[in-house]
């Protein structure tokens, strides 16, 4: 949507909410999950297993994203990951997402069209579909994600079943997204790869649903910090949980040059850095291909322990705080 003329995109206000929305949705292809997407006052979705998992999220223009750092694509992205993070720890399958956007009326609307995109690209990578959403003018740009999935008549894993004995395994990265975002706040252009991983994390799709089919007894996303989200696991299930330096020495190794770089503590990040939306689960036999052991499950008090210790470093994002 340009002026041919000037060839400026029209601004959201120029363009009218209803001819922006006909603009997002115009040629999507919805998946099987989905049998009534836009165009009425609800979507219809489909629920073979009788049972839905619900979850939402929202992202807030200069406290979860900034646009100087990345593109409205890279937004879009980074909503749908971060809710779909949240329902593979439940052990179920995303199947489609509902999407709430509040923008200044003198957003670009090409802007909007590129959210939209990456939203898009980000839901089919897991066979999911946007089904219907909200556009709303607002002082800044605000993302508001709900998801749903589908647990494939299998028990939901939560965070209360882990027990004393059992191993604490992981699939995903640790460390990358506090590192990018370090890096960029630094104005380093190096480590690119870690840069991109801050601006669009890479949630393992497909093994939280592996993870319950192995039995996982307990599962979280790690969205806060390794050690903030595992507290939550610990307290639920009433055990403590020692994890092994030794077994996450790989991930401190790729983020060890970037924390040099920026005068950081490479562990910080890995224990307690966010967002990279990697999954961690309690089994009480052996992880399944995917998972690597990084720790275990002890007998309580709730708590966290590094290599038998108490961590005395920050554990992970507070939303309220600073």
């Amino acid at each position: 949507m340009r002026d041919k003329a000037s060839g400026e995109s029209p601004t959201l206000q120029q363009s009218g909410e209803f001819a922006v929305i006909e603009r997002l949705v115009r040629g999507r292809r919805q998946p099987a999950a989905v049998i009534l997407g836009p165009g009425d006052d609800g979507a219809v979705l489909s629920a073979d297993d009788g049972r839905t998992v619900v979850s939402t999220d929202m992202l807030v223009q200069d406290r979860h994203f900034r646009l100087d750092w990345s593109t409205p694509y890279d937004v879009g992205r980074k909503a749908i990951a971060q809710n779909a993070a949240d329902i593979e720890a439940m052990g179920a399958r995303p199947t489609a997402f509902v999407v709430g956007f509040g923008a200044p009326g003198a957003t670009p609307t090409a802007e909007v069209a590129e959210l939209f995109d990456g939203l898009w690209d980000e839901a089919e990578l897991i066979g999911a579909g946007v089904a219907g959403g909200d556009l709303v003018s607002c002082p800044q740009w605000v993302v508001s994600v709900t998801v749903l999935g589908d647990l494939a008549d299998r028990a939901p894993v939560l965070r209360s079943g882990a027990a004393a004995g059992s191993v604490v395994a992981c699939a995903g990265v640790l460390g990358r997204s506090a590192a990018g975002y370090e890096l960029w706040h630094n104005g380093l252009e190096e480590f690119s790869d870690l840069r991109d991983q801050h601006l669009v994390p890479r949630p393992p799709y497909g093994q939280g649903a592996a993870a319950a089919a192995a039995g996982a007894v307990a599962m979280i996303d790690v969205s806060d910090g390794l050690i903030a989200d595992l507290r939550h696991v610990a307290k639920a299930s009433r055990v403590g949980i020692d994890l092994s330096t030794a077994a996450l020495t790989p991930d401190r190794a790729a983020v060890s040059d970037a924390a040099a770089a920026v005068g950081a503590d490479a562990w910080a990040w890995v224990l307690g850095g966010g967002e990279d939306h990697a999954l961690v689960a309690c089994f009480p036999d052996a992880a399944p291909v995917g998972w690597r052991v990084i720790g275990r499950v002890v007998d309580g008090p709730p708590r966290v322990l590094v290599d038998g210790q108490e961590w005395a470093g920050r554990a992970g994002w507070e939303s309220f705080a600073g």
